[in-house]
């Protein structure tokens, strides 16, 4: 009679082994799929930082070079107002990425602090 007491006990026993190993089983999986998606966003982060660095580069140079055109145009000094203001635009650039990968501070007016808050 008190082996067929100990049967149930056994087979709960036996259930929550399998449960704790399938659960094991998820969260392993779920760890997995937590990694990846981290790696993901980390790689969109990466993509939409390049992105943003050249595009202001490429920019701060086409603008120099429209500039010095039209200077050019408007005073009758053919190559050099296109070439001087080709060279700051590059300049310009290449400020702009110094800053957006912080190797360069950010100007106090646009740092996000007051003058008040400063002191």
């Amino acid at each position: 009679m008190e082996d067929a007491m100990d049967d149930p006990d056994d087979g709960l026993d036996e259930r929550r082994k399998r449960l704790s190993a399938a659960l094991a089983d998820r969260k392993t999986e779920s760890a997995a799929e937590d990694r990846k998606e981290a790696q993901s966003e980390a790689s969109r982060r990466g993509m939409a930082l390049g992105l943003k660095i050249s595009s202001e580069f490429i920019a701060a140079i086409a603008v120099g070079g429209v500039l010095g055109y039209l200077i050019d145009w408007a005073a009758g000094s053919k190559p050099w107002g296109m070439i001087l203001f080709v060279l700051l635009g590059f300049c310009a650039g290449v400020l702009s990425v110094l800053r957006a990968v912080g190797m360069v501070a950010q100007p106090p007016h646009l740092d996000g602090r007051s003058s008040e808050d400063k002191k």
